[in-house]
């Protein structure tokens, strides 16, 4: 098939099927007028990989799968090194469930201090504004004035993830 119909077919891009083959994720066969030719073995590999990028893996940590669908075996993730990636990524988000379960927990402590603080019968008092005023900048310094630090690294993410190419 050519890369068009792979791109249908598994739900992706052409120029995305390119970039992994400029990764060596997919080999693409020629044909003789040069057009990139595909297989059933491909989709399999391309629909590995997407199934992996939509979970949050990277495009690096999909390797290993794929050279476990490439060694002919039905899934890929039956070889050692696709399971140690499960279990690297595992503890990535359990670090990452930590670091967000002591954000909740010092969010939650502030809350209760300014909850405190706060008589019940006076309302905050505020200066309206003439002009909407732009969201505040990001600090250059690593805590803000409130001694929270900023959630870095995958967590920190809502919205994609590395190796994911943009729609287009």
């Amino acid at each position: 098939m050519r890369i068009g119909e792979l791109a249908e077919r598994t739900g992706t891009t052409t120029r995305a099927l390119r970039y992994y083959e400029a990764q060596g994720l997919l080999a693409a066969r020629r044909s003789s007028n040069g057009y990139r030719d595909y297989g059933s073995a491909d989709e399999r590999i391309v629909t590995e990989i997407r199934s992996l990028l939509a979970i949050g893996f990277s495009l690096e940590d999909t390797r290993p799968f794929v050279e476990c669908l490439r060694a002919g075996n039905d899934a890929g993730d039956v070889c050692p090194n696709s399971v140690a990636v499960y279990r690297r990524k595992l503890a990535e988000l359990d670090g990452c469930i930590d670091r967000l379960q002591a954000t909740r927990t010092r969010v939650e402590a502030q809350l209760a201090s300014a909850l405190r603080r706060t008589t019940g019968d006076q309302p905050c008092r505020t200066v309206p504004s003439r002009a909407p005023t732009p969201p505040p900048s990001p600090s250059p310094t690593p805590t803000s004035p409130n001694g929270f630090s900023p959630v870095t690294g995958p967590c920190s993410s809502s919205s994609g993830h590395p190796g994911a190419l943009p729609a287009g």
